[in-house]
């Protein structure tokens, strides 16, 4: 389950460095807190954080939940393409929001394989 901990953690500071970019989008477009709208960069930074906010919801229990009831390396490497994923989504959704569909696939297929296998592995066990 070490691989698995890692991962999420390394998760949880691309989730941060969002956040530091949401909060540079602020100063750069002048738009002060506690507003969320204000310049279109960083009303897509922002959208990018909120995204990111809600898909981590559902990808650190289904990660550790995949890790034990079926395979750690397997949640690691699951973990890994959600983590690129949400990379690939907020390069693409910043540059041209309609372009963000290939990052955003890459990490709703690793939370989809990630909660259904939690859910059948730890059925198995019953």
């Amino acid at each position: 389950m070490e691989l698995v901990t890692i991962v999420v953690m390394l998760a949880l500071i691309e989730y941060f460095i969002f956040s530091l970019q949401v909060g540079m989008a602020r100063g750069e477009f002048n738009v002060p807190a506690p507003r969320t709208t204000g310049h279109e960069v960083f009303e897509r930074r922002h959208r990018v954080q909120m995204n990111t906010a809600e898909q981590l919801l559902m990808f650190v229990p289904a990660m550790f939940g995949f890790g034990y009831f079926v395979h750690d390396v397997g949640a690691a490497a699951l973990g890994l393409l959600f983590i690129a994923g949400r990379a690939v989504y907020s390069r693409s959704y910043v540059a041209d929001p309609s372009s963000r569909t290939t990052g955003f696939m890459m990490g709703m297929i690793a939370n989809t394989i990630l909660v259904l296998g939690t859910i059948g592995g730890a059925a198995w066990r019953l």
